[in-house]
């Protein structure tokens, strides 16, 4: 596959374990703000309410229905709420120690910097990511991925979100890039997938949890470490 001198990657939930950091973030913001003794039954009670709201708070973020200021509050203060907890001082307060606080965990995805260091050596990495800017940088940095990274591009700076043609334009320009040189590497099917496919670009679909579906990837892996047999 000596064609591609680029590879764009997603970042959370492709390399960096999203889901097993957010959960230990939580659990210390949760204990810190003795939220149980507030009126929370359990932690769990808390997260699973909490995982619903967010995830339903950035679909419409990525639709561009609401701001990113909104969003960082909201998913807070809307689960204290549901649990008749209405503070919203306090909801501002776990907002901010969570971008503080999420970034400086490190859990990857089994084998990330074996397999990232590897293709850099063949190729230049972009990273390419929805996640807001003063935490994506930090989350590269602190997880021992920056030494591999030739680009770290966020929604933010490109003004637009995957699966948005606009970022991915802006991610080619910036790279210094040609389609036809460049892959996608990610999690999300419509987002990563799709959005790179519509513009034109390779793809490789990382499954983790060889979720079923009908769309049809250039390339599906279930592990970080199928890629290196591809590329």
């Amino acid at each position: 596959m000596t064609k591609y001198k680029h590879l764009f990657i997603d970042l959370d939930r492709t390399l960096w374990d999203f889901d097993s950091n957010a959960i230990i973030t939580l659990k210390e913001i949760f204990d810190a703000n003795h939220l149980q003794e507030k009126g929370i039954n359990s932690f769990d009670c808390f997260l699973t309410y909490y995982k619903a709201y967010n995830h339903s708070l950035w679909q419409k973020y990525r639709k561009g229905e609401i701001e990113k200021d909104f969003l960082s509050v909201e998913r807070f203060n809307g689960s204290l709420k549901n649990f008749r907890i209405n503070d919203l001082n306090l909801a501002k307060a776990i907002a901010s120690e969570y971008i503080r606080i999420s970034p400086t965990k490190t859990k990857l995805y089994p084998n990330a910097v074996e397999v990232i260091a590897k293709l850099s050596k063949k190729y230049k990495l972009h990273i390419l990511t929805n996640g807001f800017s003063e935490v994506q940088f930090i989350k590269v940095e602190n997880s021992g991925l920056a030494p591999y990274i030739s680009t770290i591009i966020t929604s933010e700076m490109a003004g637009a979100q995957k699966p948005d043609p606009k970022i991915f334009q802006y991610t080619l320009e910036k790279a210094g890039a040609k389609k036809e040189e460049t892959l996608m590497i990610g999690d999300d099917l419509e987002a990563d997938i799709l959005g790179a496919k519509n513009v034109g670009l390779d793809q490789i679909y990382v499954n983790f949890e060889k979720k079923p579906h009908t769309e049809k990837p250039l390339h599906e892996v279930n592990s970080l470490l199928e890629i290196l047999k591809i590329l």
